[in-house]
């Protein structure tokens, strides 16, 4: 049983441009308690966390980024919510919020990002959400094991995939939003199907009453609102897997063409730090500066983070603070000395455990997808 469709090269288009009339009637920012967030599309709701709220390791659900591809579903009655688990299985399920809560309880940190997360620094210029630094945060996520319901529903050996969809309903010609995890990635004991986010029910326009966390990878495959699962021995023809969240296999000119042959499903995180302190604009006087933010890699564990507050001309290590735990940001800090009155460009580099380092000129895709050049911050001594 198919969870979608692949729609004409017109019809899969459509979900790329958004219009300001199509949504005019949308509920308000703070109707989803974001009303300090930045608004970049209402309905679906799409808000972005400014710098100055990303302060602290586990972001408030207040503050946490929203990204939507389609409207928050009408109806979430979390007691009569039922998610099916079907496909190349022995026994297929129909299983409760209260039925997952039986299972052993697994919470997980995970720093969650967008794909597009950066996306409107990209020059030429691309379609879609236009991300700058916000879309991404740490919660607590808290649910049972995925891996423990496909062993409890018996996937076979022959299943490959898990194909997600959720509640939500397109608008118009949208494609319905389907993403599939890899067998192994399905099984790994971090994968989780959530009912909690920071020990609370998780609220709506976050994914209530079950939301998919698969820590590490990006945003896309933390399906909201889950209602189906489909253990399958074939990928999904969805749009959002065939077409959509894909990145070139190699490095293309920025404005260039890339054919789909050439192109692979995203999955994990790139390495990447964002300054949190000082905020771009600030002004101080001569003396000590403190800067601090975070940096991470998905899957990977950060080595280190070099600072530079002459433009690259010289980096400094950074000191790292704070527990090391897999799928989440560390914290860094760094303090300089101002003697006199000048402007300084302030960057971050991240340096992964594997030996990735952040670049200084992020690879140009169509798509705008994992911005991760070094981060910067520009600040006035007077």
């Amino acid at each position: 049983m198919a969870l979608a469709t692949r729609l004409g090269a017109a019809a899969a288009a459509a979900p790329l441009i958004r219009t300001t009339s199509l949504f005019a009637q949308a509920p308000a920012a703070n109707s989803w308690g974001k009303d300090a967030l930045t608004r970049l599309s209402t309905r679906p709701p799409d808000y972005e966390t400014p710098v100055a709220l990303l302060d602290s390791f586990i972001t408030p659900v207040d503050r946490f980024y929203v990204r939507s591809h389609l409207p928050v579903p009408t109806s979430l009655d979390g007691q009569a919510w039922k998610l099916t688990v079907d496909g190349d299985l022995a026994t297929p399920l129909s299983l409760s919020v209260t039925d997952l809560r039986a299972l052993p309880a697994v919470t997980v940190t995970v720093t969650l990002e967008c794909a597009g997360n950066g996306r409107a620094f990209f020059n030429p210029a691309v379609a879609g959400i236009q991300w700058k630094k916000g879309a991404v945060g740490t919660a607590r996520w808290t649910g049972a094991r995925l891996a423990d319901i496909l062993k409890k529903a018996g996937a076979r050996s022959s299943a490959r995939f898990v194909h997600m969809q959720g509640a939500d309903k397109p608008l118009g010609t949208m494609p319905a939003f389907v993403r599939q995890v890899p067998m192994d990635k399905a099984m790994h004991p971090d994968t989780v199907i959530a009912y909690e986010m920071n020990g609370q029910p998780i609220p709506p326009v976050h994914g209530f009453p079950l939301r998919a966390i698969v820590p590490g990878w990006e945003g896309a495959y933390a399906m909201k609102w889950l209602t189906t699962l489909h253990v399958s021995e074939t990928p999904t023809d969805s749009f959002w897997v065939a077409t959509g969240y894909r990145y070139p296999v190699k490095q293309v000119a920025p404005g260039a063409a890339v054919d789909a042959k050439d192109t692979a499903p995203l999955t994990g995180l790139v390495v990447k730090s964002l300054i949190t302190t000082p905020l771009e604009g600030a002004t101080f006087g001569p003396g000590k500066i403190p800067v601090a933010g975070f940096a991470w890699a998905g899957e990977t564990e950060i080595a280190s983070v070099d600072i530079s507050t002459d433009s690259g001309a010289t980096w400094k290590p950074a000191r790292l603070v704070g527990e090391l735990q897999p799928y989440t940001w560390r914290r860094f800090e760094y303090t300089f000395e101002a003697t006199r009155s000048e402007s300084h460009l302030i960057l971050s580099r991240a340096t992964d455990v594997k030996g990735a380092v952040q670049p200084a000129v992020s690879h140009w895709n169509p798509s705008g997808y994992l911005w991760n050049q070094y981060d910067s911050v520009r600040v006035e001594v007077k």
